[in-house]
């Protein structure tokens, strides 16, 4: 998460693309960087994502985003886990197996681990998602 948000010129990109960054192959020691799925084709998508929640003011549980792409996959990632609280801004990097521009629609899923409160709603107020100009990593 440190190198976030790619320079102007992108992130120095290892492997077929590299010749985009012909300074930075001058350099010595330079750091490239590779992010890589478990599923072929391997490509991931580094991206910010920031949640305000709304609902009940405190609560134990985890929430959860499931990215949806035009051809049918679902990919669901963890972004917080823990005491949740209304007040609060989660913020979490993610690095996403389906490319931005084929994504259809991300869905906020959240689960209680307090089975007491079975009135106790939480929603997201706000879902922000920022990615680089090109979308990968």
């Amino acid at each position: 998460g440190d190198c976030f948000p790619c320079p102007q010129e992108g992130c120095p990109m290892m492997g077929h693309y590299a010749d985009r960054f012909p300074e930075k192959l001058k350099r010595v020691n330079q750091k490239y960087f590779l992010n890589t799925a478990a599923d072929p084709p391997f490509a991931t998508w580094r991206q910010k994502v920031f949640i305000k929640l709304s609902g009940v003011k405190k609560m134990r549980g985890d929430i959860n985003l499931i990215f949806h792409d035009t051809e049918g996959n679902r990919k669901e990632y963890e972004v917080a886990s823990g005491d949740l609280s209304q007040d609060e801004i989660y913020t979490k990097y993610l690095d996403v197996e389906m490319n931005p521009k084929n994504t259809k629609k991300i869905e906020f899923l959240w689960n209680k681990t307090i089975f007491t409160l079975l009135w106790a709603r939480l929603g997201a107020e706000t879902v922000n998602i920022i990615h680089g100009e090109d979308g990968h990593r």
